[in-house]
C-alpha cells in the first residue's frame, strides 16, 4: 500500500458517531445533513424512472436534459453557462476528486483555505500533491480571511487553490471583493481555482438568492472549476449526485475521468436530480428560511452560555463554537455523547487549526431539538 494512504486520518466525526451508535437517547447533530427527507416530487421521478426500466448506462457527462437544466439553473442564479461546460458526477465529493485528478499530480503545490471539510485536502494529498494550508483567523468569535496571507502563499509554483465558501465548518463566506482580488491574483500566477460552492444556496444575507460565486465574475476560459452537489440545498445527501462547471474544451477529458471512476451517475438518480432542479424555486427558498429559523433559534442560546464563543454564520448550516477550557475537541465531543446524549462534530476533524472547536449542524425540522440540545450542553457544563 502507498504510504500516503496509510497516513490518511480516519474520520473523527465517525469516531464520535460510533460512540453513540445504538443509543436512542442521543440528539445527533454531527453529520452535515438535514433531517428533512427528500421532497416527494424528487422521489417520484426516481420511482418513475425505475418503473420505466431506466437501469442502464448513460452518457459519462450525464443526461443531456439534466445538463441543460443545470445550465439554466446556473444562468438564473448567476450568468449564462453553456451545457457543454457541465459534467454530472456521482456526488459532490466525486466532483471534487475528479477536479483534482484533472488538475493535480505528484509533487504539485496546492494551497487550501482551512479549516475545511477534510475530504477537500485529502484528495490532492492522495494524488501526491504538497498541501499548503492557509488558515482563516478568528476575530470576535468569527472566522475571517487574511487576504494578504493567502495571496503571499499563491505563487507561480502553485498549481491550484482550494476554496470552500460558504465554508464547512465555519460558515465563513467570501465577499465579492475578496473573490475579485483572488481571481485577479490567480490570473497573474496561472493558478487554478477549485471552488467548492456546495452551500451557495444556504446563504442568509437579506435579498440574496445565493452566496457570491466565482461564476459571476470569471470569464469562461479562466482557470476555474466550480463543484456543486445536490446534497445540501436539494435535501439529497443519500442520492450521491453532483456536478462540475468547467472551462470550455475540458469536458471530453472529464468524461474520461468519470468513465475511469464511476462510468456515469445512475439514470434514475439523474431523473431525481432533474426533478429537483425543475422544482428548485418551489422548495429551496422555504428550506433556506427554515434553516435561518434554526440558526436564529440556536445561536443566541449558545452565545448566552458562559464560556461559549460563537458567531452568527452568514452561510452554511453549521454553528462553529468553542467552550473555554475545552481544548481537546475529540475528547469533549465523546464526553458530550456519554454524559448528556449530545452528538456534535469535533473541530479537530477539520484540521489542527480548528482544535478546541465544535461543529453543530443546525439543519433540523424541529427547532425544539436545537433548544433541547443547548440545554444538554448547558448541563454538561454544569450550568
Amino acid at each position: 500500500m502507498r504510504p500516503v494512504i496509510a497516513g490518511l486520518p480516519a474520520s473523527k466525526i465517525r469516531e464520535v458517531a460510533n460512540a453513540g451508535l445504538g443509543r436512542s437517547d442521543v440528539l445527533a447533530f454531527w453529520f452535515g445533513e438535514s433531517d428533512e427527507a427528500t421532497p416527494a416530487a424528487v422521489n417520484q421521478a426516481a420511482v418513475a424512472s425505475l418503473h420505466a426500466g431506466e437501469t442502464f448506462y448513460s452518457h459519462n457527462l450525464g443526461l443531456p436534459e439534466l445538463r441543460e437544466a443545470l445550465a439554466g439553473y446556473l444562468g438564473d442564479l448567476h450568468v449564462a453557462v453553456a451545457a457543454d461546460r457541465i459534467a454530472v458526477t456521482s456526488s459532490g465529493v466525486s466532483a471534487l476528486m475528479i477536479a483534482s485528478q484533472l488538475l493535480i499530480g505528484p509533487g504539485d503545490e496546492v494551497v487550501a483555505v482551512v479549516p475545511v471539510w477534510p475530504n477537500i485536502v485529502a484528495q490532492p494529498a492522495i494524488l501526491g500533491a504538497q498541501i499548503r494550508r492557509v488558515s482563516l483567523q478568528v476575530q470576535d468569535g468569527a472566522w475571517v480571511l487574511d487576504m494578504p496571507t493567502l495571496l503571499a502563499a499563491i505563487t507561480p509554483q502553485t498549481r491550484a487553490v482550494l476554496v470552500n465558501a460558504p465554508n464547512n465548518p465555519t460558515g465563513w463566506t467570501l465577499t465579492r471583493d475578496e473573490q475579485l482580488v483572488l481571481l485577479a491574483h490567480c490570473r497573474q500566477t496561472g493558478t487554478w481555482i477549485v471552488a467548492d460552492e456546495v452551500y451557495e444556496r444556504i446563504y442568509f444575507e437579506p435579498g440574496a438568492r445565493a452566496a457570491p460565486s466565482f461564476l459571476d465574475i470569471a470569464e469562461p476560459h479562466d482557470r476555474l472549476v466550480v463543484a456543486h452537489s445536490f446534497s445540501k440545498s436539494f435535501l439529497m445527501t443519500g442520492w450521491r449526485l453532483g456536478w462540475l462547471v468547467l472551462p470550455p474544451g475540458l469536458s471530453s477529458d472529464v468524461a474520461k475521468l468519470i468513465e475511469f471512476n464511476t462510468s456515469c451517475a445512475p439514470v434514475f438518480v439523474q431523473r431525481a436530480g432533474l426533478a429537483a432542479v425543475r422544482e428548485a424555486d418551489a422548495f429551496v427558498p422555504g428550506l433556506v428560511q427554515r434553516l435561518k429559523t434554526c440558526r436564529d433559534t440556536m445561536i443566541p442560546r449558545l452565545a448566552a452560555l458562559p464560556g461559549v464563543s460563537v458567531s452568527t454564520p452568514r452561510g452554511g448550516m453549521y454553528a462553529f463554537f468553542r467552550v473555554a477550557g475545552e481544548d481537546d475537541s475529540l475528547a469533549f465531543a465523546k464526553r458530550l455523547v456519554e454524559e448528556v446524549g449530545l452528538g456534535l462534530a469535533p473541530g479537530i476533524a477539520f484540521g489542527d487549526e480548528a482544535e478546541g472547536w465544535l461543529r453543530w449542524c443546525f439543519a433540523s425540522r424541529d427547532p425544539a431539538r436545537l433548544v433541547e440540545g443547548v440545554g444538554r450542553l448547558s448541563r454538561a457544563l454544569g450550568l
